[in-house]
């Protein structure tokens, strides 16, 4: 499955998210980041080893409405929820294997959601929309 890029995708993302059952995972990062650009083609392979999970790009300057009320001070930040909420919202060091392992706790292991980090990615992209 591939990361779908917010701006770009939005409508097949929205999509997805409607159906999926898996975790989503969300990248918040900039184009003009250089960790950002090393970090997205090990993303893109993240999401071809669980394709289960719904992978998202989201570039906050583009699409600032999808952090909702929250701010990310370095790169790459990252949300992983599931349908109960927030399971991890926070700054990674550019390391693919740290993701993978948060994934992997994730599934199995689900912590309980935390209020911590932005809305539910669906719900922000509606708002987003209007």
């Amino acid at each position: 499955m591939p990361v779908f890029d917010s701006q770009h995708d939005a409508p097949a993302l929205t999509q997805r998210l409607k159906q999926a059952q898996g975790l989503v995972v969300v990248c918040y990062c900039a184009a003009w980041c250089d960790t950002c650009t090393r970090y997205r083609p090990d993303l893109d392979a993240l999401a071809v080893k669980w394709p289960q999970h719904t992978f998202v790009w989201v570039d906050i300057e583009e699409s600032p409405d999808l952090l909702d009320d929250e701010d990310v001070e370095n790169f790459p930040t990252v949300t992983i929820q599931n349908a109960e909420g927030n399971l991890f919202f926070g700054t990674l060091l550019p390391h693919i294997s740290h993701l993978d392992r948060l994934i992997e706790r994730a599934v199995s292991d689900p912590a309980r959601p935390t209020q911590d980090g932005p809305g539910p990615l669906l719900n922000l992209l509606a708002s987003a929309a209007q």
